[in-house]
Formats: C-alpha cells, sequence, structure tokens
C-alpha cells in the first residue's frame, strides 16, 4: 500500500482533532482555527492558554487541553466552560467512550479516567514496574476505538498497548529497530497515534520524523510519509477523517499535511 500527499493546510499550530463534515480543528497558542474537509477556513476563537490537545466529541464539542486545565468550547467557538485541575501537568491528549472521558497526564504518566459529570473513576497505566509510561519526549498520546479499547503510545518501551477503559493491560504491538520501518527506531518511539478502519494503528515517529500504518497486530502496512518533515519535528499530532484521510501536523511549520492511500 502506498500514500501520497493530497494537500497542506497552514494552520498555525500543530494540535490536531476532526470534528463532524470532516472539519479540521487546528489549536496552537492562542486560538482555535477550523477548516472544511477541502482545507477552507470557517471559523476560528481564541483560547486562555497555548493548547497541547485537542478532541471533539459527539455532539460538537471542543475541548482542548491545556496545563491543568481543559477549555470546553461548543462548535461555534462560545467558551462552555472550564475543567481546572484535572491532572497534574499539560493534558495532552483527550478520549471519549460512551459516559467516559480520559485525559493524558504527561507529568504523571498516566491517563485519567472520568465520567462525563467529571468524577474520577481510575487510572490507567500505572500499574506496571515503571509505575506510569515512559514518555521521555514531553508528551503521551492515545486513542480509543469503537468497542472502548485503549490505545497508547509506550515511545520508551517502543510500543503502543491496549487497555481495558479499568485499566487492565490487554496486550501490545511494536518492537525496536534501528534501521527496519517495520519496528521503532531510536530511544523512544512511537510518540504520537490515531486509529483508522480495519483496527490499523496510525503512528508518528521522530528522529527522523515520518509517519506510517501498522495493522491490528503491529505488522508493517506503509509508510505514509518519510522525508517530507522539518527533521526537527517530535510529538507530531496524527488523525484521521471519515474518508480515511491521514491529517499529519508538523511540529516546526505549524502546517498540517493531509495524504491519501493512492489508486
Amino acid at each position: 500500500m502506498k500514500y501520497h500527499q493530497l494537500g497542506v493546510v497552514h494552520g498555525d499550530g500543530s494540535i490536531i482533532g476532526i470534528g463532524p463534515k470532516d472539519h479540521l480543528h487546528v489549536a496552537g497558542k492562542s486560538r482555535v482555527k477550523v477548516f472544511d474537509a477541502g482545507g477552507t477556513p470557517q471559523r476560528s476563537w481564541e483560547i486562555s492558554r497555548p493548547a497541547s490537545a485537542i478532541a471533539v466529541a459527539e455532539d460538537g464539542s471542543v475541548w482542548v487541553g491545556q496545563a491543568a486545565q481543559v477549555e470546553i468550547f461548543d462548535s461555534a467557538g462560545k467558551r462552555k466552560g472550564t475543567w481546572r485541575d484535572v491532572v497534574h501537568g499539560d493534558v495532552t491528549a483527550i478520549g471519549f467512550f460512551q459516559d467516559s472521558v480520559l485525559v493524558a497526564d504527561v507529568k504523571d504518566r498516566a491517563i485519567r479516567h472520568y465520567d462525563r459529570d467529571f468524577k474520577f473513576r481510575n487510572v490507567i497505566g500505572k500499574d506496571n514496574l515503571t509505575k506510569g509510561f515512559l514518555v521521555p519526549n514531553g508528551s503521551l498520546d492515545f486513542s480509543v476505538d469503537a468497542a472502548g479499547t485503549l490505545h497508547a503510545a509506550n515511545p520508551g518501551k517502543h510500543r503502543v498497548e491496549r487497555y481495558s477503559l479499568d485499566g487492565k493491560l490487554l496486550g501490545h504491538v511494536g518492537r525496536f529497530d534501528g534501521q527496519d520501518p517495520a519496528g521503532f527506531t531510536g530511544c523512544c518511539n512511537p510518540t504520537n497515534l490515531a486509529l483508522g478502519p480495519h483496527g490499523w494503528i496510525y503512528v508518528t515517529e521522530k528522529a527522523g520524523p515520518r509517519a506510517k500504518v501498522l495493522d491490528r497486530d503491529g505488522k508493517l502496512v506503509a509508510v505514509i510519509a518519510d522525508g517530507l518533515f522539518d527533521p526537527a519535528c517530535k510529538n507530531m499530532d496524527i488523525a484521521l477523517d471519515s474518508r480515511g484521510r491521514v491529517y499529519v501536523a508538523d511540529t516546526e511549520k505549524l502546517d498540517v499535511f493531509v495524504f491519501e492511500e493512492a489508486a
């Protein structure tokens, strides 16, 4: 399988999420910008702190992770409220499943699980010998599939781990390899991930930066892009829309590259 670049969106940010109608949401230091599926700007609004995560809920509300808080907006950008002291450090990923809200706490090296009323349920990822994920890159990323299984990047272990929402480790895929793109190179990869059709796992890496896709068993399906991004990039956010197009944020150029499967 091969991918080709479909386009680039100049979003002035590197935190990305996909909303209804495949609208791309790009968050930066002071604003959220929304683009339609063709990359045309639709609206934007201010945020109170630099963004470290963004997610669009089923009702269209936009949740922006920041340092020790989450700002919540309606689909038009009107602030609905601020959820403070949710984590110890930066909120670097947000996810939803039914009545659950999950947030990545990079300082605690764990994922915190709440209900929609912000009542704490449990912590995910600390029941191990390292007492948390190994995230020397300063970012912890995860995604939840349609069955409610949480997939989290554990870059210090060169793998993607699967958890139940009650915190049980269900398994993992990935291995270290210094050369082969089928493995993860360097001290700490993959850095970010998203989930797609067939249970495939879309990941990004640093040093050098690239994007690739694995099947659910961890076998390499395709290298989406390699050599395209600024060499200094790390923690490149990645997202998929309903048509399977892949969005990758260049953290240095502050552009979002869009890819699709080649015919």
